[in-house]
């Protein structure tokens, strides 16, 4: 893992065509702004953490009679 330190209004250049420039430093969070094609994809770590957990609880035995009753209610 590279580390860097940066000041408000200093940037990094990622490749190229990607650039992360910290907008603002208050109280302990930072503010950082990314500029990239539209073609990358940027998503805040912790959102893949919750959906990695929710497809595990998803993945999960289900009961039968829960099933049934999805259906029913589900009109199926």
């Amino acid at each position: 893992m590279l580390v860097l330190a940066r000041k408000v209004d200093e940037s990094i250049l990622i490749g190229e065509g990607i650039s992360v420039k910290v907008i603002s430093i208050d109280k302990g969070v930072v503010k950082l702004g990314i500029d990239a094609p539209k073609s990358v994809a940027i998503v805040r770590s912790e959102l893949i953490e919750d959906v990695k957990e929710y497809n595990i609880a998803a993945s999960k035995e289900v009961k039968l009679d829960t099933i049934s009753l999805l259906s029913k209610l589900l009109g199926r």
